[in-house]
């Protein structure tokens, strides 16, 4: 197991940046395309937008362990 390890965190070190990327190209076109435009009952999609930006800030930020 402890062979794996590295690569594990690798893995999920990497999908969390990818997911993080996703999100804040997401937000931004939430923000800038759709603007005050109703998202299936959710809300508005400026502000469901802004909520994914910051997702993805948080998620693509390197974080040391």
């Amino acid at each position: 197991m402890h062979r794996w390890q590295g690569l594990i965190w690798a893995v999920l070190a990497l999908s969390f940046y990818v997911v993080g990327g996703l999100l804040i190209m997401g937000g931004l076109i939430l923000i800038g395309i759709l603007g005050s435009q109703d998202l299936w009952g959710w809300g508005e999609a400026r502000g469901i937008g802004y909520m994914a930006f910051g997702i993805g800030i948080f998620l693509s930020i390197p974080k040391a362990m």
